[in-house]
């Protein structure tokens, strides 16, 4: 059994350092980009009197960071080759997230908009796998350019984590003599909104509520008629892009169907472990980051003429942290390397409580670190002049989203208890 990283994945890292320092690092700081970073971030990245929404200023220095890592052969890495990727495994994937965030913040990784110089671009492969051909032809090249971008609009103001009690509607209508459906409900937490070019609604065409099968997707262009924004939701960390819709007699063609019609909930929950093992990997990254910090901060600071770091109340914690966080990588990278080893669906049906428990576990561990980081800086840590408070409220969303860890457990313990999984019903 070796724990080695293997050679070409670290020299890949010194890599992305290299393309760090040469490139992304002088764009951070001209033009007093560093406003984006410093204590300056939330006001210098938020619109407030457009609804809270990002700056067009920030969004655009966004895309140059990822223009200039998409030229360099970075941004399409996690890809399969045929769309310009390396066909990233889930393994490196978790390395690679973890060693950016855990450099703090900064142009080269700012997870507030899941951006990064190694994208995570999931919706190229499920278009490959859904889509219809003519789907695949638009939307591939459009999203791989950037020209397009689809939300998700699954989530409904009142059924947040079950999915499978929504209540938009989508009934077959013809219009103009052309098959269609129509859509009515509403939709909450749709981010991405203010720049999709589409969004994906999810709309119930058959079964009950509570059933699974039954739901479908549909790739609604925007703006359609009937199809409104009523608000964006202000948010713990600023800027929003996290609007509440409405959908009005919204009319789509039947070739506007992703994917088979009454399973859009597999469709929606085929990536959901890639997703959770790199989020994992980038909590695990940003809490190491808090911890170090401190751990430097404790030795520095020397108040009543010794420094913080001999006070057990200052080791005591950050030790237990340390410590989380050292048994916490080694599941990680175990997790994700085994995710590498099977098919797709076999990752559903024998690793979802491993993945899980990386995943709320990971989320869980940044905010207490990033916690303790403020705690040990005293005031200045509790300050916009250090970045703890923008981890803590960005991570502090993904023990939310992406699955709340209730739901996470929910699944460890259905695991644990052979109510699912590959032990489902064998005796103890």
């Amino acid at each position: 059994m070796n724990f080695d990283l293997p050679q070409d994945l670290v020299d890949y890292l010194a890599e992305l350092d290299r393309f760090i320092e040469a490139e992304i690092k002088p764009l951070e700081e001209v033009d007093d980009n560093i406003r984006f970073f410093d204590h300056r971030r939330e006001h210098s990245r938020t619109d407030w009197e457009n609804g809270g929404l990002p700056r067009k200023e920030w969004e655009d220095l966004l895309h140059e960071a990822k223009r200039r890592a998409d030229k360099a052969g970075h941004f399409r890495f996690a890809n399969p080759v045929e769309f310009g990727g390396k066909g990233g495994s889930n393994l490196w994937m978790t390395v690679i997230r973890e060693h950016l965030a855990a450099k703090g913040l900064g142009l080269h990784n700012d997870l507030q908009n899941e951006h990064s110089i190694v994208g995570n671009q999931p919706l190229v492969v499920m278009f490959r796998d859904f889509g219809t051909q003519a789907q695949k032809d638009e939307f591939i090249p459009g999203l791989l350019s950037d020209e397009i971008f689809v939300c998700f609009g699954l989530t409904e103001p009142d059924h947040g984590s079950d999915a499978t009690f929504m209540e938009t509607r989508a009934v077959r209508e013809s219009r103009d003599g052309v098959p269609g459906w129509r859509i009515d409900g509403r939709k909450m937490w749709i981010t991405g909104m203010h720049r999709a070019t589409h969004c994906a609604v999810f709309a119930r065409t058959g079964g009950k509520d509570g059933d699974a099968l039954g739901i479908s997707c549909f790739l609604v262009p925007v703006p359609t008629e009937g199809l409104v924004v009523e608000e964006y939701l202000w948010t713990f960390n600023m800027p929003t892009d996290h609007p509440r819709l409405s959908l009005t007699n919204v009319w789509v063609p039947e070739t506007a169907m992703f994917g088979e019609e009454g399973h859009g909930l597999p469709l929606a929950q085929a990536f959901v472990h890639e997703n959770r093992i790199r989020q994992a990997a980038s909590s695990l990254g940003a809490a190491t980051y808090c911890i170090n910090e401190a751990v430097k901060y404790a030795v520095e600071r020397k108040p009543f003429g010794k420094p913080l770091a001999v006070n057990q109340a200052i080791q005591f914690p950050l030790v237990e942290l340390a410590t989380q966080a050292e048994m916490l990588r080694q599941l990680i990278y175990k997790t994700a390397w085994e995710m590498d080893q099977m098919p797709h669906p076999e990752v559903a049906r024998r690793l979802s409580d491993k993945v899980s428990m990386c995943n709320y576990y990971a989320n869980r561990l940044c905010c207490e670190a990033a916690d303790r980081a403020m705690q040990v800086h005293g005031g200045i840590g509790y300050s916009r002049h250090k970045p703890f408070e923008h981890i803590y409220r960005h991570h502090r969303r993904y023990r939310i989203t992406e699955g709340s860890e209730e739901i996470q457990i929910r699944k460890v313990a259905a695991f644990l208890f052979r109510f699912a999984g590959p032990n489902k019903g064998v005796p103890f």
